[in-house]
């Protein structure tokens, strides 16, 4: 349900290690200029939550939001040295359905980075 690649891990691990936090983190569903997409919030664990565990941290993903977006993958992309939104980097979260009400895909959102 929850994948996480290589970069992803390695710069989330690095985020929470070099401020102090120690608090799973969740993908929800966020309310932006482009309509909804995932993000990610710190958040406690909950029983109706799907969990991703490494040595480092946890991941949480609602059962209910698992099951209309199917697999959900987090990324990171690195900052280009284009223009617009799209060059900034940070965490991606994108699924394999998109979210109800929305008009593309599950996800698509820079999480932390300023994009739209």
């Amino acid at each position: 349900m929850i994948e996480i690649t290589e970069l992803a891990a390695e710069k989330l691990a690095a985020y929470l290690r070099e401020n102090n936090i120690d608090s799973p983190v969740r993908i929800a569903v966020m309310n932006g200029c482009g309509g909804p997409s995932l993000g990610l919030a710190l958040d406690g664990k909950k029983d109706t939550d799907h969990t991703h565990e490494n040595e480092t941290f946890t991941l949480l993903l609602d059962q209910d939001l698992a099951q209309s977006c199917g697999r959900v993958t987090v990324d990171y992309l690195e900052k280009s040295s284009g223009c617009g939104c799209g060059d900034r980097g940070g965490f991606s979260i994108t699924s394999d359905n998109p979210l109800p009400g929305s008009a593309g895909g599950c996800g698509g959102s820079c999480s932390g980075s300023g994009c739209c």
